[in-house]
């Protein structure tokens, strides 16, 4: 079969297309001929982890130790890239009841990987579903990260109806996943921070306001909120505590020690409080997720499309930062 495959860190150019050898399902596998795959953060980093600086790792000085010996240190142990996939069952495992040949499922990998490919062999009790009947499989490639993540850590934070969220960061796959969750599911008032490109997009994600973080300092502008979600971390507590309300939450995604040392600190004083939190979804996720989207109740947005071989174009485009929904390689 052909996947893109990569056995060295760099720039999106080590990736290439080749010949691998076809997986064959275990026996509580499925073995999928993917048909789209999403394009996500974490393949980007993974593919270039090597070289990132460690500034730029947005979490845990621990976790990118644990990440270098999952992904490897010189040289990368997974070779395949891609965590969000659709695609059709071709087989089944002997101990399979859940899925038969022709299913129509999508499906997250994780750190596993694996999804650039025509064909994955994946776990049933992994994070698989069967897809929503009516959106294609470009679409569907689209949802299970984002999706999943931002379900998981809404529910960490009980969000009531009517109360007030900002989402900093929320043209990526968690941001507007977290946008249309609080919005349409929790029934907050959301406003979104997002780059000028991504204003109209976020804005149709169901965000009441969307500010362009390159022209306005939200902090600045007088207006306070229940919780505020800062999707790579890069802000602070201090920073956005005034923004507020007497009891508000922020969410920082990504954090390191000092914002879990704030998390201590005020969970112990009271009042406004710092929540860090790791989302682990689940497969019942997923299926809690599908039913959204299933009743179209959320959708996902599609920017651009590429040919599996053109998966170096692909990441060019994603790293270039000017990207309105999600990209997706068919395959």
């Amino acid at each position: 079969m052909k996947a893109i495959v990569y056995t060295e860190y760099g720039e999106p150019d080590v990736l290439h297309l080749q010949e691998v050898e076809k997986p064959s399902p275990e026996s509580n596998e499925v073995l999928v001929r993917v048909h789209a795959v999403s394009v996500n953060y974490g393949d980007i980093i993974a593919r270039n982890f090597k070289n990132l600086p460690a500034g730029e790792f947005n979490m845990l000085s621990l976790f990118r130790v644990f990440a270098r010996i999952g992904f490897g240190f010189s040289r990368p142990k997974r070779t395949i890239l891609g965590n969000t996939f659709a695609g059709e069952v071709e087989m089944v495992g002997s101990d399979v009841k859940q899925f038969k040949g022709g299913d129509q499922v999508f499906g997250y990998t994780g750190e596993n990987m694996g999804a650039y490919a025509e064909y994955l062999s994946f776990p049933v009790d992994g994070i698989i579903a069967p897809k929503p009947s009516h959106m294609t499989y470009e679409e569907a490639s689209a949802v299970p990260y984002g999706s999943t993540m931002a379900l998981c850590l809404l529910r960490k934070v009980n969000i009531q109806k009517g109360q007030r969220v900002i989402v900093i960061g929320a043209s990526g796959a968690i941001g507007s996943a977290a946008v249309q969750l609080a919005s349409h599911y929790f029934g907050a008032e959301v406003t979104g921070v997002c780059s000028t490109q991504g204003m109209e997009y976020v804005k149709s994600l169901g965000a009441v306001r969307v500010i362009d973080y390159k022209n306005e300092d939200f902090t600045k502008n007088g207006e306070s909120y229940d919780l505020i979600i800062d999707i790579l971390g890069k802000g602070s507590f201090s920073k956005y505590k005034a923004s507020l309300r007497p009891n508000g939450i922020y969410m920082p995604v990504s954090f390191k020690s000092s914002k879990l040392l704030q998390m201590i600190r005020t969970s112990v004083t009271g009042g406004k409080r710092v929540i860090c939190a790791l989302a682990t979804p689940k497969q019942e996720d997923l299926r809690f997720i599908r039913e959204f989207f299933e009743d179209r109740r959320l959708k996902p947005v599609i920017d651009q499309t590429f040919p599996l071989e053109k998966a170096a174009e692909a990441h060019r485009y994603v790293e270039a930062g000017e990207k309105k929904g999600c990209v997706v390689l068919t395959v």
